[in-house]
């Protein structure tokens, strides 16, 4: 029996974990000495502690990791989401230590972790990216002269970004003289980079994705769009497939386009290409995700795929058992992230203990979720209790599925936005899809806290 240890925690560790049972694999939890009784832990085969709270001291410590992985015979390590997830330095000590790590080769991982190099390579083959600086920006003079060529409004960007971090928008010169140190120290923080790169803002655009799985035999395969425009400060709040009103000939063209920047990376694995669309129809590479999205399920969901599963059967070496042909969607599906948070207080965190959570159920209702009643939301990771997934035969049947899940959701023992969630579902400017990625901080924000405050 082979043993897969997995590098992370909470919902995508629970995720992965019954998964594996799923393949008759064994399993090995990671954890900090904060999840020492966390659900994880609970049901894996094995599990161990690799430090103390503090990420840096534990998910984020490759030894750590690795002699776990070692002690307890791994063949596999999946690095689920965050955390390493996306580290080259990462998967290539997975790959010296013997143990293949359930992603893309450390090259692929190093080129598109680097945005500008990334974004570089794509230019090279012509695919289309927003307008920007032709590299890093290493100083405010030399981002005063991009700003000049490109025009205002700029976004500030970390080139080692990532999950929404390390991203400014600045509309003129004083706000560019104010924000770009600012960024430079928040990307040498949050990525220890502080190298930036300059691209054009395009207003009221929609953020929209394509899931990718290749896999070492030269198959690559598209599974459809994701709408990804529901985002506050660049941090996705709910998600959809197949993303909504786009033309055939644009969707077309954006999911062959997400294939052949797969081939041209040389990519393995489940990834996700993400493009801007701009109100013209003009659509724009922004970058490649080199792990599983947390938005994933609303693929599976239409697909009848587990990603997951392909995930660990590339990494195995395994060709990919159907075609493009063969991948029909069926129905709608949206995901609500439900986070330990106020909106009706500028989102401020709600860590603290979940005395009672009732769950909603039924047809077409999913819940992935890596706590249970009795466990805490910690302030010392991300504040995600639980992803509620609704999945009906159009967007509409989705919409009122999902709407009335989150009605019947109960979360006692901390603050939580699923009233907000609710609140979008019934917004005439999301049923209508007329909503951009500054939509909820331009537009919903306020209509929400008069009806709520």
């Amino acid at each position: 029996m082979q043993t897969v240890l997995i590098a992370n925690r909470g919902e995508i560790a629970i995720r992965v974990i019954r998964t594996c049972k799923k393949l008759g694999l064994r399993t090995v939890a990671v954890y900090s000495e904060n999840d020492e009784g966390g659900l994880p832990v609970r049901l894996a085969d094995e599990s161990v502690c690799i430090g103390p709270r503090p990420a840096e001291k534990s998910y984020l410590n490759i030894d750590s990791i690795l002699a776990a992985a070692k002690a307890y015979r791994a063949d596999l390590i999946h690095p689920g989401v965050g955390f390493l997830s996306e580290n080259e330095a990462f998967a290539l000590a997975c790959a010296e230590a013997g143990i293949r790590f359930i992603g893309p080769a450390p090259e692929t991982m190093l080129l598109l972790g680097d945005k500008q190099m990334a974004r570089k390579t794509m230019i090279a083959n012509g695919f289309p990216v927003v307008p920007g600086s032709d590299g890093t920006v290493d100083s405010l003079k030399e981002a005063q002269v991009v700003a000049k060529s490109v025009g205002f409004p700029l976004m500030i960007k970390a080139a080692r970004g990532g999950g929404g971090k390390g991203i400014r928008v600045v509309e003129d010169c004083a706000a560019l003289e104010r924000e770009y140190a600012l960024v430079r120290r928040e990307a040498e923080l949050a990525f220890g980079d502080g190298s930036v790169y300059l691209e054009a803002y395009l207003p009221n655009a929609r953020h929209i994705e394509v899931q990718i799985l290749a896999d070492e035999h030269e198959n690559i395969l598209h599974l459809g769009t994701r709408e990804c425009t529901l985002q506050r400060k660049n941090q996705k709040l709910l998600e959809e497939a197949p993303a909504a009103n786009i033309d055939p000939a644009t969707r077309s063209a954006m999911e062959q386009t997400a294939v052949e920047i797969a081939r041209c990376v040389d990519y393995r694995n489940a990834g996700t290409v993400e493009f801007l669309l701009a109100q013209d129809g003009r659509f724009f590479f922004m970058e490649m995700n080199a792990r599983i999205q947390v938005e994933h399920p609303v693929t599976e969901s239409i697909f009848g795929i587990d990603l997951i599963k392909a995930q660990i059967q590339v990494a195995l070496s395994h060709h990919i058992r159907v075609s493009q042909e063969q991948l029909v969607s069926r129905g709608h599906a949206i995901e609500c992230r439900i986070n330990a948070e106020c909106p009706a207080e500028q989102f401020r965190p709600s860590p603290g203990v979940l005395q009672a959570m009732v769950l909603p159920g039924g047809q077409g209702i999913r819940i992935d979720s890596g706590y249970m009643a009795g466990d805490e939301i910690s302030p010392f990771y991300d504040s995600m209790v639980l992803k509620l997934i609704a999945t009906g035969d159009d967007r509409e049947e989705a919409i009122r599925l999902c709407g009335a899940a989150l009605a019947e959701l109960r979360i006692d023992g901390i603050l939580h936005n699923a009233e907000f969630a609710r609140a979008m579902l019934a917004d005439p400017d999301v049923r209508a899809g007329r909503v951009h990625t500054k939509w909820i901080e331009e537009t919903f924000l306020n209509r929400y806290l008069r009806a709520n405050v």
